[in-house]
């Protein structure tokens, strides 16, 4: 005979004793069955057993035999052979999903999480902290987004990438994803400037304290909001709010989306050969950004959207690393080591000792601004290559008309003097 636990024997005692008062005409055997949380048919079935066995035949004859509901041995093996071969550094629910997608596997996500743990495969979670309560999700896409970037061996190796990701807090939906050396003002302004291009204007800006996001005086401080980082005044051009965030906790929600990244990714990258940051980029914006959004997106409260089309914008000048020089006398800018050659303009002499504004795009090019005026467009050699009017157009002289007509072709008028520039009876 099986030797049952000490619950079993707990079990059985009670279930006799309801029989016997229900014998005894204390109780109904429907008030036995309510009381033993069994049915009055599977209660009259333990009194015949009783009858003829005693006390023995009220345990659970279940004990001992194989469950109707398990799972075959070849299906363990290939379980357990396509994890230690395959999907070794998959999370559960990922080769869980794995195993339903491509191997036609469809045992729930428990059965295979106890199995792999039996097998010494995976080891069991420790305990979670304490509840903490989470911020509600605002209802509308566009309301807030959330920059971040985390580090870590994406590509299997011992180097170390940044993966710089937006998302939306409404929907938890990402708008970007890519692979960069190290995050930095430059990849933090190409992702929002694509995302702008791509979405629209959005509300509000969600970042840590990273020195390129904030100015912060004093390590663990309040940051300074009145000197602005180069990506703070890329937002205030575009009105968007920027909201600090003073711990991890406090960005709970993309702090989680780098869990499920950080599971995912690498194996994913793995399994496709993919070694290379060009092509783990390309991945991501073909495929796995739209497969993460389907698979673990979801509906913002509000189904209409806060973004606002950024038609007027000079996109390419707010997203920029802008900086203040004074003209020298011979009309040069001299920054970063270059020599900058301001040509000579129609609305005004000379630009020395004038206060320009010098902008470095994402392409490594760069601008030089008077007021509202561009006055020059340089490679990143310094070497002037495109002509500043043909570029911008729109964008001519603001002065009043000068009274008469002047030349706008390369060859002079006929009977003009070009040595003094006079017009000659």
């Amino acid at each position: 005979m099986a030797v049952y636990p000490a619950s079993a024997r707990e079990r059985a005692m009670k279930i006799e004793q309801v029989i016997l008062r229900a014998l005894s005409k204390q109780i109904t055997f429907w008030q036995a069955a309510h009381i033993a949380r069994i049915s009055p048919r599977h209660l009259r079935r333990l009194y015949e057993r009783y009858r003829r066995f005693g006390f023995d035949g009220l345990y659970d004859r279940r004990k001992g035999r194989p469950s109707a509901k398990r799972v075959p041995w070849a299906v363990v093996e290939q379980v357990l052979c396509l994890y230690r071969e395959k999907y070794f550094d998959f999370s559960v629910r990922h080769f869980h999903e794995k195993l339903r997608e491509e191997h036609g596997i469809h045992y729930s996500y428990t059965c295979i999480k106890v199995l792999l743990q039996a097998a010494g495969l995976v080891v069991q979670a420790r305990k979670r902290g304490p509840h903490r309560r989470k911020r509600e999700r605002r209802p509308m896409s566009g309301m807030l987004l959330h920059i971040d970037a985390s580090k870590h061996r994406w590509l299997g190796g011992e180097q170390r990438q940044d993966l710089l990701v937006i998302l939306d807090d409404a929907s938890s939906e990402i708008y970007y994803a890519q692979l960069v050396e190290e995050e930095s003002t430059l990849t933090a302004l190409a992702a929002l400037r694509e995302v702008v291009e791509q979405r629209g204007i959005f509300c509000a800006l969600y970042t840590d304290r990273g020195s390129h996001f904030w100015l912060t005086p004093k390590e663990g401080e309040i940051v300074d909001r009145q000197r602005m980082t180069q990506v703070g005044r890329a937002m205030r051009d575009l009105d968007i709010e920027m909201i600090p965030a003073y711990s991890p906790q406090a960005r709970g929600r993309s702090e989680r989306n780098f869990g499920t990244w950080q599971g995912r990714l690498p194996q994913e990258l793995r399994v496709r050969g993919i070694t290379t940051v060009e092509e783990a980029n390309r991945f991501l914006r073909e495929t796995y950004i739209a497969e993460l959004n389907r698979k673990f997106s979801v509906p913002a409260a509000q189904p209409d959207s806060a973004f606002v089309p950024a038609s007027g914008k000079d996109l390419e000048r707010i997203f920029s690393v802008q900086q203040e020089r004074v003209v020298n006398q011979d009309n040069t800018v001299r920054i970063a080591n270059r020599t900058l050659q301001i040509e000579r303009t129609k609305w005004r002499g000379t630009l020395a000792n004038c206060r320009v504004l010098v902008c470095e795009h994402l392409d490594g090019t760069r601008s030089v601004f008077y007021g509202p005026h561009l006055v020059g467009r340089y490679a990143s050699d310094g070497s002037r290559y495109r002509s500043a009017e043909s570029t911008f157009p729109g964008r001519g002289n603001p002065a009043p008309p000068a009274g008469f007509p002047l030349p706008t072709t390369a060859t002079a008028a006929e009977g003009e003097d070009t040595r003094t520039g006079q017009i000659m009876c």
